[in-house]
């Protein structure tokens, strides 16, 4: 996500990820093999740099720990648990514009949205959310390594069309608030 709104011209964001690049990021992310055992928010930040030096961004390495959200917030978060705590306590943040939502499987991805300023949208975003991190795991392929199974393209895709419905809202056009997709069966 970072890298498509840096190249969309974004220049200020704020990142969150207390992880470190593995060996199994290079595969459907953006993480080359020198970005390896970085924390991600810093492999990040460089690439960014690399792609527009103007890119402002505050970099929060323990993750989210309840710090205040403002904006259009991007969830690309890996446990489903901690999305509904971030989208539950900002249920009444005024400052939020917009929350974007994603989701991978292995070909199969999903991409929910939400107008911060509709209460119908909070609740869908949240409905959406009604199941607990390990039911979302039991879902998910893993490998024979227990390494969660998704490629390149699914990522890529579902990315692209949270981007997309970002920009057709910053325009003012309405939020798509729901969108799945499958990256080799193109539908």
């Amino acid at each position: 996500m970072a890298e498509l709104l840096a190249r969309f011209g974004l220049t200020n964001m704020g990142l969150y990820d207390f992880d470190v690049v593995e060996e199994h990021n290079l595969v459907n992310q953006m993480f080359t093999r020198n970005d390896l055992y970085k924390l991600k928010i810093e492999a990040v930040s460089e690439n960014l740099h690399a792609i527009n030096p103007d890119v402002e961004l505050i970099l929060f390495d323990e993750g989210w720990t309840g710090q205040s959200l403002s904006g259009h917030v991007f969830l690309c978060v890996d446990n489903i648990d901690l999305r509904r705590k971030i989208v539950t306590e900002n249920k009444f943040n005024n400052t939020i514009k917009a929350f974007y939502d994603f989701r991978t499987g292995l070909t199969d991805c999903q991409h929910y949205a939400a107008d911060w300023s509709k209460m119908e949208d909070k609740k869908a975003l949240l409905a959406q959310m009604q199941f607990t991190h390990e039911e979302a795991q039991e879902a998910v392929p893993m490998s024979a390594c227990h390494v969660a199974m998704c490629v390149a393209p699914t990522v890529r895709l579902v990315a692209n069309i949270g981007v997309c419905n970002f920009i057709n809202f910053v325009k003012g056009l309405e939020l798509k608030k729901a969108i799945v997709a499958d990256a080799f069966s193109l539908m």
